[in-house]
């Protein structure tokens, strides 16, 4: 199947990789969802990604006969309930759903709502600074990690993809176990971006705080406990895999969690250390520090929302 139209949920940082270079190759044949004040606001104007303004196609969730051979879902893991619904008239009969999420659900709360036979699996590795409704990162470094569940090969939905993202020069990796792989971005998330988000520190503390590496290590394991308790093959060496990684991120650069608090914005709290947090009691796998960072970035939203003053 040759993918030849594209729907994109989600303009923000996760969007904005991929929606410059299939809308310069689609043209029209991209849109991206959007309705009320969202679609206003995109049409008068745009969006600007790596200081260059953008006015993408826009289709509405209830246009109906125009499905999409491609829909990517890149909208925050709160918004997902709302994206499966705004999409329903974008999936026909062969569409193909990539979502791009943080998290490790949103494949199967997909599969559920539309079939397996629609979804890929997917994770992103990409630091991008959202400032201003502006998204600026550095194409060179980010790329998109999708495939089926498992990839021994690589089957003929997988190869519909890589097409695209050839023709479009988007990075990317066909990992061979992409369910691993997933729980890798999971596990560091947990660990790296909450820890920045609580103590207000960039990717750069890393580089110099122990302390800031205790926290992100010991938050990072609980996640390795509760994938072991799943049968999933995270360990201590993807700590240690992890640690070039992190070097290679702009110091300066932070985490979608703490840019959220900044900006006064919902955070994926629930996604990160709630998920962590009800997996461990249902698989009887103590996670005090995800505990901890759930109920202290709570408190960090109700300071944000006015209900705590100071």
């Amino acid at each position: 199947m040759k993918i030849e139209k594209v729907t994109l949920i989600g303009l923000g940082a996760m969007g904005a990789f991929f929606a410059p270079k299939l809308h310069e190759h689609l043209g029209d044949n991209f849109r991206v969802v959007a309705e009320g004040k969202r679609k206003e606001k995109l049409e008068t104007k745009g969006v600007t990604i790596n200081k260059r303004n953008y006015r993408l196609p826009i289709v509405t969730p209830d246009e109906t006969g125009n499905p999409a051979d491609l829909v990517i879902i890149a909208v925050k893991g709160y918004a997902l309930e709302q994206a499966i619904a705004d999409i329903r008239n974008q999936v026909g009969e062969n569409t193909l759903i990539l979502p791009v999420l943080n998290g490790v659900d949103s494949e199967e709360k997909l599969a559920a709502a539309f079939g397996e036979e629609h979804v890929l699996y997917a994770y992103m590795k990409v630091s991008i600074v959202m400032q201003n409704n502006a998204a600026n990162y550095d194409p060179t470094l980010g790329e998109v990690h999708f495939g089926e569940k498992k990839n021994e090969g690589i089957s003929r939905r997988v190869q519909s993809v890589k097409e695209l993202f050839d023709a479009c020069d988007i990075g990317y990796h066909i990992d061979e176990d992409m369910e691993l792989g997933i729980w890798f971005k999971f596990m560091c998330n947990v660990g790296q971006n909450l820890t920045c988000a609580l103590l207000g520190i960039p990717f750069g503390a890393y580089r110099v705080s122990g302390h800031a590496n205790y926290l992100r290590r010991n938050a990072m394991r609980e996640v390795i406990a509760i994938a072991q308790a799943q049968g999933i093959g995270l360990n201590d060496s993807f700590i240690e895999l992890q640690e070039e990684t992190i070097k290679k991120i702009p110091p300066h650069n932070k985490p979608s969690t703490l840019q959220d608090l900044e900006n006064k914005r919902n955070t994926e709290i629930e996604m990160f250390a709630g998920t962590v947090v009800r997996m461990g009691r249902r698989l009887e796998v103590d996670t005090p520090m995800a505990d901890f960072f759930y109920h202290a970035i709570r408190v960090l939203e109700e300071k944000n929302a006015g209900i705590i003053e100071g």
